[in-house]
């Protein structure tokens, strides 16, 4: 990936990389998932982009077609990283969280207590169990913690690695990447949308 050409594209779109000097930092990363979100993001950005730059290496996102990948399920799950936890109401499709043995939701109010955090929004004791394990933090007995800008990343490309989703990007396959992380193919639309535009930008 040519870092360089990244960020002169990404300066010339509006999006400020920071220096244009080949070396993909915070700020760069925060440009990134400001043009994922389509908007400002502030300090969020910032500490976002932080997490990525010790991230995104280790987890293969090493070519603009993973990253825009990568940014566009991420800024659709969190509606423009607006929301790093899911806002409960419950609603009907909440309540049948709990009691879900495909989630490892074993106990009552695990459903409410393992609802969706992070950039990926991981859901259920079980993922809870086992990519806290993976980044070496207890997210089951501290769930909340899932929501920490770092960790919300940390469990995001744990995730990504974990599924294969390099491989799916390098096929420029967004449905089977929607459904890796969705389950289905909810807001594929809109995924493809924010996915489009990353693209012409970065591609």
């Amino acid at each position: 990936m040519d870092v360089k050409a990244l960020q002169r594209a990404l300066l010339a779109a509006g999006y400020d990389p920071g220096p244009i000097d080949g070396g993909l930092g915070k700020r760069t990363y925060a440009a990134l998932l400001r043009l994922a979100a389509g908007r400002q993001l502030g300090a969020l950005g910032l500490a976002l982009g932080e997490a990525l730059a010790g991230e995104a290496v280790a987890a293969g996102l090493t070519t603009s077609l993973r990253l825009a990948h990568f940014l566009a399920q991420a800024s659709h799950e969190t509606l423009g990283f607006r929301y790093l936890s899911e806002i409960w109401g419950p609603t009907p499709a909440q309540k049948r969280y709990e009691g879900r043995a495909d989630l490892g939701n074993t106990q009552p109010g695990d459903g409410s207590l393992f609802r969706g955090r992070g950039i990926f929004q991981l859901t259920g004791r079980a993922n809870y169990a086992r990519y806290g394990a993976l980044i070496g933090i207890d997210l089951v007995a501290n769930p909340v913690r899932a929501a920490e800008p770092a960790i919300a990343v940390q469990t995001a490309t744990e995730y990504w690695k974990d599924g294969g989703l390099n491989a799916l990007a390098d096929r420029d396959d967004v449905r089977a990447i929607t459904k890796r992380i969705n389950g289905g193919f909810n807001g594929l639309a809109e995924r493809t949308a924010i996915l489009n535009r990353v693209k012409a930008v970065l591609l």
